[in-house]
């Protein structure tokens, strides 16, 4: 009993100063060599029941499918999660290389993928997301540059900017972007780090262990007036409050934020193309060139005892979610919990056109 009392006691000071401070714990995922759990046409949140227009790359539990509904994730029979509890999707476009030779593509394996569960300092309570929630994070169809090359993550200060790439590089006084772009032509340099910025880089990314990464911030405010399936109007960015803190508007629930880390294997293609200084051979799988419409999607299949346990007492950081003490359900050590695809990708090495027939736009089309 005493040590209960002790650890309860530690657990609430844990909580407190979480939410003065601010928290993370790293969700790590088993994954095959350059793989998602799962490739294709499908996206169950913007085109269910049917195949969506481009391609993407999953993780996470195997009841993913062409529709996902209310708390369908939760009885998957595996996870790619480093928490066995975590049934959920995450989900982003996928990447390819555009030979400047003849103009065919061949897809950019997957290096790996993180997800930061960040619990930033604010005056509410942060509670685990409802199982089902859909959310999305991006616009699949910008292609015109942002305000800023920097994240922009307050809407009191105007539009949204939650994406970006972000480019480790041997080199780390390489411009990674043209000096005084405006966006039109190439990507633009975030003004407080010089690694990454809006829009793709145009040099290669050979950091080590650490190549090209696309970055998402997803909104931790949900509606609940809005309801779980409304994802275009179901949540919204925190607005910052004095102290440091952010806090979500009244009524609505403050939920973990996520940022998404995808990092992809562009060294194999290091030898592919002449770097200028001013051009890229990468392309989204909507066809986009300029790396503008980056988005990620999520519907959560947590327990949701599991993971308010680990919101309100886990403060592990970049050593990973996994390390956590008494997680609920346990750890998956080594699941990597492929799927079947509704709508595969073409088997081919190099195809003609992107899956779905999607036309290049963006810059120099």
């Amino acid at each position: 009993m005493k040590f209960s009392r002790i650890h309860l006691i530690a657990t609430l000071a844990a909580a407190v100063k979480a939410k003065d401070e601010g928290s993370f714990a790293i969700l790590h995922f088993n994954n095959e060599g350059g793989q998602f759990s799962v490739e294709g046409r499908m996206d169950p949140i913007v085109s269910p029941g049917s195949a969506s227009a481009h391609s993407h790359g999953v993780m996470g539990g195997s009841n993913f499918g062409l529709t996902v509904d209310d708390g369908q994730l939760l009885g998957s029979k595996c996870t790619n999660a480093k928490i066995n509890n975590d049934k959920s999707n995450y989900w982003v476009p996928g990447l390819w290389f555009q030979s400047p030779v003849n103009g065919t593509f061949k897809k950019v394996p997957l290096f790996y993928m993180n997800v930061y569960y960040k619990f930033d300092a604010t005056n509410d309570e942060i509670k685990a997301f409802p199982p089902g929630l859909k959310m999305v994070s991006g616009d699949a169809f910008k292609r015109s540059p942002p305000a800023t090359g920097g994240l922009q993550l307050d809407p009191s200060q105007g539009e949204i900017q939650a994406v970006q790439w972000t480019c480790p590089t041997q080199d780390s006084n390489i411009n990674r972007y043209p000096i005084n772009s405006d966006g039109t032509k190439a990507g633009m340099q975030d003004p407080t780090n010089k690694g990454s910025g809006a829009g793709f880089p145009v040099v290669n990314c050979d950091g080590y262990a650490s190549p090209l990464r696309q970055d998402i911030h997803m909104p931790s405010c949900y509606n609940p007036d809005a309801g779980l399936d409304n994802y275009k109007s179901n949540m919204a960015f925190p607005t910052p409050a004095s102290g440091g803190k952010a806090d979500c508007p009244q009524g609505w629930t403050h939920l973990p934020h996520l940022f998404y880390e995808v990092y992809y294997d562009t060294p194999k293609f290091q030898n592919e193309w002449d770097v200028n200084g001013e051009t890229q051979p990468f392309v989204l799988s909507n066809g986009d060139r300029t790396g503008y419409s980056s988005h990620a999607d999520f519907i959560s299949g947590w327990d949701t005892e599991t993971l308010q346990t680990i919101i309100d007492g886990c403060n592990a950081g970049e050593a990973g979610m996994d390390k956590c003490p008494e997680i609920i359900g346990g750890v998956n050590a080594d699941d990597t919990c492929q799927m079947s695809s509704a709508f595969p990708d073409p088997a081919g090495d190099w195809i003609t056109d992107l899956p779905g027939d999607n036309p290049l736009s963006g810059w120099g089309v």
